[in-house]
């Protein structure tokens, strides 16, 4: 095979795998023209990939919906990441024991590239709870979760991370520059982030950070619900229960595997 057919497979693999991205990203329909403005592709390339992922159940669509949506293909394919990922594995018993202990919903949260990606939860049995969506990406500034793993990162990619553009997903979302390393400052020395609406508005979330055998943060656990919940006084008995949750996750051999 020649060089150029080597480079041209692998400009095809890497639009595939774009357009893939797109919809983990995204939101859950995407046409022809969205994802032709979104990565600078001609709309005759986006339909010919587009055609191959449905043949292969990786996409599909559905009547009376424009537009294609993830497909039963992708979606084992992301189950069984899931369920070989061993953070989660290890995770699982500690979070749920979390949750019965204090009747809130649980998560999971590992890195992804520059932004974070719920993996697993454990709803609360209330009437009035917080559910978050597995699989979605979040950005590391917004959210306990996000901050904890952000003030744990490498000082070099923190402060690249620190000295980009930040949304405002909420009117409470940390967005200046030294507003964001003063608030992981202090994140960092407690070993907890908590966040009142910095996310999500209404939602409270108490998270601490869990570390790889390599001492490199890999994601996060947290204790989250109705904001109107998180009063001063739990929000203290929270921040001690993560921590130790955190700890006993990071000890757990099917995390350090």
């Amino acid at each position: 095979m020649s060089n150029k057919d080597n480079t041209t497979g692998t400009e095809v693999a890497g639009r595939v795998a774009d357009v893939l991205l797109l919809f983990a990203t995204g939101p859950k329909y995407l046409g022809v023209s969205a994802i032709g403005r979104e990565l600078g592709v001609s709309k005759a390339v986006v339909y010919r990939i587009l055609q191959s992922l449905v043949s292969r159940e990786m996409l599909a669509t559905d009547p009376g919906v424009a537009g294609y949506r993830l497909g039963p293909a992708a979606v084992a394919l992301g189950a069984s990441a899931l369920r070989g990922f061993d953070l989660r594995v290890a995770a699982a018993p500690v979070l749920r024991r979390l949750r019965d202990e204090t009747g809130e919903t649980t998560t999971l949260s590992g890195l992804l590239g520059d932004e974070r990606v719920y993996l697993e939860q454990f709803e609360s049995e209330r009437e009035i709870k917080m559910t978050v969506e597995l699989g979605k990406r979040f950005p590391l500034h917004a959210g306990s979760s996000g901050k904890v793993i952000l003030a744990n990162l490498p000082a070099d990619r923190r402060e690249a991370l620190l000295a980009a553009p930040h949304d405002a997903l909420t009117e409470r979302t940390i967005v200046a520059e030294d507003e964001l390393r003063a608030e992981l400052e202090r994140v960092a020395e407690d070993g907890v982030a908590v966040s009142l609406g910095e996310r999500q508005a209404g939602a409270g979330s108490v998270a601490a950070p869990v570390f790889g055998p390599d001492g490199e943060v890999r994601g996060a656990i947290s204790i989250c619900g109705p904001e109107y919940r998180f009063t001063p006084d739990l929000v203290e008995r929270y921040r001690e229960l993560v921590r130790a949750a955190a700890g006993e996750i990071a000890r757990t051999p099917a995390a350090t595997r």
